[in-house]
Formats: C-alpha cells, structure tokens, sequence
C-alpha cells in the first residue's frame, strides 16, 4: 500500500501499535461450510418441497426411456395408441414443469441463506472490538461482506440446484442400469474412480488458486478504498502516478491468479468429456455384442444409452459443482475467520444510571499485545462537573488513554473507577451512552443534517430539542441558511460542509446525547481563528455542568481548567492548575511559552491584515 494515502498510513501505525498479527484463519473444509451454512436456518418446507419435486421430475425422467424400450422392442404402428403419445407427453412436461419449479424454490433458498449470511456478518462487523478494525484494512472487511458472500451465493444459487438434481437423476438412472444389465453397469463404474484421479487434483489446486484469489481482492479493496477516500491528499501531493502503479500490481496479480484459475478450469471440461467419450465407446460396443448374442434386445441396449445419458449430464454438472465448491472454501474461510472474532457484549454488567461520580485511575497502564507499554502508572481523578485538560508531546498516550475510558481497550494493569466501583462491572452500552465524544475533526455519515445531529441517539428528538441544539451549538446560523435547512445532505464524510461546521454538527450531537462526561479531542486545533471562537462558545455552552476531559494543543484551552495533566511517554509528570505548572514544571513552562508566542504572530498577522484592507 502507498505511503501517499493518510488512512492506509493511520491504519499502518494501528497494526504496528497492536503488536500482534491476526490470528491463524480456521482451515475450511466441508464440514464447515455445511456447518456454516445450516447456521443460516434454511426453510426446511421449501427445501422439502423441492426435494420432492425433484424426485417427481427426476421419476418422470426415468419412465421415458423404459417407454422408449417398450416401443422399440414391440414396435407397430397398430399398438400405437393417442393414449401412449399423451403419457410420454405428459411424462415429459412433468419432468420439465418439476425440474423448473424446483430449482426456483432451490433458489430462494439459497437467497435466503446468503442473506441470513450477510446479516450474521453485519452483526458480527457491528459487535467487534476496535481492536479487530486496528488489525484489519476496511476494504478487507468490506470485501468479507461482498466478495466472500457473493462466491457463497454463486455456488448455492448457480451450482447446488444442478448438484442435487443431477445426484438424484444419476442415482435413479444408476439403480435402474442395474436392472438392465449388471455387467455393462459394472463397466461403466470402472470410470467413476478414473474420474476421481482427474477431479480431486484439480480441485485441490481450484482451492489453493480461489483462497489466494480471495487474499489479492481483500488487500486490492483495501488499496482502492484507501485511494478512494483520501483523493483530495493524493492529487493535492501529485501522487496520481504512484497510486495507479500500486493500483495496476493489484490489477495484474489479479489477472493472473484468474488464468491460472481459468488454466484449471480448462482441465476439467476435457477430462470430463474424454471420460465421457470412452464409456459411450465401451458401452456401445460391448453392448452391440451383447444384442447380438441374444444376451439384450435393441431396446434394452437404447434404453440402456438414455440412462447413460441421464448420469453422463449430471456428472458434468457434478464436476462444475464440486469445482466452485474449492473456489467457496477460501470464502468459507475468511468468513468464519471473522465469526470467530472475540465480540463485546454490550449488555453484560449492571445498567449505569448516572456518571455524575469520581471517575479515578488507579496505576493504570497498558500495552498492545507483544508490544511495548503505551501508559504506565497513571494515577489520577476526574471530578463530576470539573474540566481536566490533558497536554503533553506527540504520541505520549493521550489518545489511547482517551480509548481506555471509552473502554475500546481493558488496561493491561491497574483499574479505572467510578464512583469506587471498576467501570467494567457496569454494561458496555449503558456505560458509552453517558459518554459523549467530539474529535478534532468531528465524522459525519452520508446523510441529512438532521440524520447526523440524531445519530446513535436511540429515542427521537423534537423539533424544539433538535433547533435548541443547533442554537447552543452555534450552528443554526448557517443551518437555517441552507436551502433545505436540516434536510440538507451533507455528503460522504461531512464533505459538502466546512470544518467549522461538520464540529458545530458534531456538537449539537453531543447536546442532543446530553452525556455525563464528555471527551474533547481538541476540538479547534483544525480550525481557523474565526471558526475556532464560534466553536469554543459553542463547546462552552456544552461542557456547562459536565465532566470534561479535554486534549488540548493550544494554550486557550487549558488556562481555565481546573486541573490539567502533563503526560510524557504514558506517564503523568506534572499535575495542577496553569499557573502551578508555570511554576514547577519545566515542559509546561516551555509549552505554555511558544504558544503565547504564536498567539501573539498570530494576533500581529491578523493585525497587519486588517490595516492593509482599511488602507
């Protein structure tokens, strides 16, 4: 993946941070992808009714050439009668009419298979921990839900009526070729294991092609989701020529593992035929010695022929069944890998009614699996209705401390409380919903305003409460300008609203959320003077009786807290107000002092600016 694209870069440092790569995928076979696929509880009456319709066309099929015999053993036109064409005719519409009906119900089943499929997969992807995405490119867990499904469906769909039909039709045919005459039966199953040597290592091979075929378009959505949704960065940065060679690796790479896929496939069609060719061979001319002894008459070597037939096309069908059946198992596996991903359960722990308490620390560390420790030690205590505001260096822990009491991670030692109790005793989902959140660059989803200030909001906002927000949250100035006001549709990310605007949404959210304590990831540091002043009245309108933890990059942000952290390389080293650190704590000092420095550029270029526009 080029290093051009942000995400793909942010996703990069996650996978580094957790330390550990995923865990080895099960190894799918065919008791996994039936155990896979009885999971998704097929209608069991249409499956029965099909089945059954198949035996009835499958029955109706197996008349004709006993029909056929007679008539040829017996011929003359005096004992043909209108009743013996009306009952082949019949026979044959029976089988036609069974045959079609079936396959339509075999497919709906498999319809409702793969949707049950997809929904178990959409509620697995909804109940994974962060941890999982840290490990795992998006574009990868999309192509899960979509490529991976859409082979299942391919062969449930496509190949499994052909499969079951032509089980049927082959067994039926086979039983009644034993009546017939043993001995040319016996022949003909002396191609059965013939076949099988051909089969089996082409489709070991189909396996091992579809599975890395499966890998190449997980890593090549990757690449093109990455690509996609950071295009502004690559054409800003020139990269246009980086990412279409990255783009065309994946591209070729995929063209090649689909001629080798094709190389085998073409194997089989031949090796079928050929098998095919010389069983009609042996049994034309074995039979035609057989008829001419006196051992069978001329029907029953035609019947004999027609029952050949009725296995020798379901044998093909067979064969292609068995062939997109390898191609499912890479599919199979990704699948299952992803349902066997540890989930959050949301409900286990007592319900949390208010997080209006002390929420402390108490020598809390952690560490990504196998990697070095990210917080050490960190003892401190939030107190309801107080600001605390965390600064320090880059990468010194603030962000992950942030997950920590989001509880997207468990600490590797130590505990948080609140109110004296671990908060991991309370739900998961009672415990986030008294949480709000506003990040540096506020997320949006494709949608309306409207759909974006109520986001994960389970009860529905009035009128009153949605204008309210917005008005606290400084944003229904510019809402109120647009054309469709809150049903305007803000675009994939927010894109279509400026940055000022997608954090004022954000904020009208965590208004509408009314959480108990609320997380600042700085929340102006992007913005430009006049919309970090709106956004800072709208940001005190929502911290106004509320736990408030903030991470802050800029010096207006924590002067007025009433305790502020320094954190460095995971460790607190200084506590207190701003003026204690001004006097005990050397970093701060220094980070206090070059941002009044860049305030007061700042303040002199806004300055020069507004006497050269008078002038």
């Amino acid at each position: 993946m080029s290093s051009t694209t942000a995400s793909s870069a942010a996703n990069n440092r996650r996978q580094k941070a957790a330390g550990s790569e995923a865990k080895p995928e099960p190894r799918a076979n065919w008791r996994s992808f039936i155990r896979l696929i009885a999971d998704t509880k097929p209608p069991r009456k249409l499956a029965a009714t099909a089945l059954g319709l198949s035996l009835v066309a499958t029955a109706a099929g197996l008349v004709v050439p006993m029909a056929t015999k007679q008539f040829i053993d017996g011929f003359s036109l005096s004992q043909l009668s209108a009743m013996h064409i009306v009952l082949l005719v019949l026979f044959f519409l029976l089988q036609a009419a069974g045959g079609a009906y079936s396959s339509y119900l075999l497919a709906r089943i498999g319809q409702h298979v793969v949707a049950s499929l997809r929904e178990r997969l959409w509620r697995k992807l909804m109940a994974l921990p962060v941890p999982y995405y840290d490990r795992h490119q998006t574009g990868e867990t999309v192509s899960r839900m979509t490529s991976d499904t859409l082979v299942v469906r391919g062969l449930i769909t496509d190949h499994l009526v052909g499969f079951i039909t032509g089980i049927i039709s082959a067994a039926g045919a086979l039983v009644l070729l034993l009546l017939l005459d043993w001995r040319m039966t016996l022949i003909l199953l002396v191609a059965i294991p013939l076949l099988a040597g051909i089969m089996v290592p082409l489709g070991i091979r189909m396996h091992r092609i579809a599975k890395a075929t499966q890998d190449e378009t997980a890593a090549f959505s990757g690449h093109l989701n990455n690509v996609v949704s950071e295009v502004r960065l690559v054409k800003a940065s020139g990269a246009e020529g980086r990412e279409l060679q990255e783009g065309m690796k994946g591209i070729r790479s995929l063209q090649k593992l689909g001629v080798r896929e094709g190389a085998a496939g073409a194997m089989i069609g031949p090796a079928v035929s050929l098998t095919i060719m010389l069983m009609l061979v042996i049994i034309i001319g074995y039979g035609g010695v057989r008829v001419s002894s006196g051992a069978i008459t001329a029907g029953d070597l035609v019947a004999f022929i027609l029952y050949l037939m009725q296995i020798i096309m379901p044998l093909s069908q067979i064969a292609v069944f068995f062939t997109q059946f390898n191609k499912a198992m890479g599919a199979t596996e990704r699948i299952n890998a992803t349902l066997a991903e540890p989930e959050e359960n949301f409900a286990a722990g007592r319900e949390l009614k208010r997080a209006q308490l002390p929420i402390s620390a108490e020598g809390v560390g952690f560490a990504y699996e196998n990697g070095e420790p990210i917080l050490q030690g960190m003892d401190f205590t939030l107190h309801p209705g107080q600001v605390t505001a965390i600064v320090g260096p880059s990468g010194g822990g603030k962000t992950t401390l942030f997950s920590l009491l989001e509880r997207y991670y468990e600490p590797t030692e130590g505990s948080l409380l609140i109110g004296g109790e671990p908060i991991g005793s309370y739900s998961l989902a009672s415990w986030r919903s008294r949480i709000g959140y506003v990040a540096q660059e506020s997320p949006l989803m494709a949608g309306t305003i409207r759909e974006n200030m109520t986001y994960g909001i389970e009860r529905t906002p009035s009128e009153e409460e949605l204008k309210e927000a917005a008005r606290l949250a400084y944003a229904d100035e510019f809402i109120s300008e647009l054309p469709e006001g809150y049903d305007t549709q803000v675009g994939e990310r927010g894109i279509k609203l400026s940055g000022g605007q997608r954090q004022r949404i954000g904020i009208a959210r965590a208004l509408l959320r009314a959480p108990d304590l609320l997380l600042l990831d700085e929340a102006t540091s992007a913005l430009d003077s006049q919309s970090e002043i709106i956004v800072q009245q709208a940001l005190g309108n929502l911290m106004e009786g509320r736990t408030t933890v903030v991470i802050a990059h800029r010096l207006s942000t924590v002067v007025d807290a009433d305790q502020i952290l320094f954190v460095e390389k995971g460790r607190i080293t200084g506590r207190g107000t701003h003026e204690e650190l001004l006097a005990s704590h050397d970093l701060y000092r220094e980070f206090a002092t070059r941002q009044l420095r860049t305030a007061e550029q700042q303040s002199l270029v806004a300055e020069d600016t507004e006497n050269q526009s008078r002038l």
